[in-house]
């Protein structure tokens, strides 16, 4: 298994609640995959550099993942389709 991160901008226009219902859900497809989430940090609410989908600020969230490159995938290809998340970037760690 190799580490990876994961940063993920959401929609600044979610409630508490479902912001912790999406990020519990990114974690349960980590999970499932067999991987394990070392480290899950929330940044809170910042401005991002350019303009959105109409929105300039969003909820930043770092998690470290160890897992296997189809668990990565998976949880990609949720990424790509949840609309809570406007902006995603998974990258391998150097360890």
């Amino acid at each position: 298994m190799a580490t990876y991160e994961a940063l993920l901008v959401f929609n600044p226009q979610l409630e508490e609640e479902a912001l912790e219902d999406a990020i519990t859900k990114f974690e349960e497809v980590v999970k499932v995959g067999a991987g394990e989430i070392t480290k899950s940090d929330r940044w809170g609410k910042r401005r991002l550099a350019y303009e959105i989908n109409g929105c300039t600020e969003g909820f930043y969230h770092l998690m470290e993942i160890n897992g296997s490159g189809s668990t990565i995938s998976e949880l990609d290809r949720v990424l790509r389709i949840s609309d809570d998340v406007i902006r995603h970037l998974i990258v391998k760690a150097n360890t």
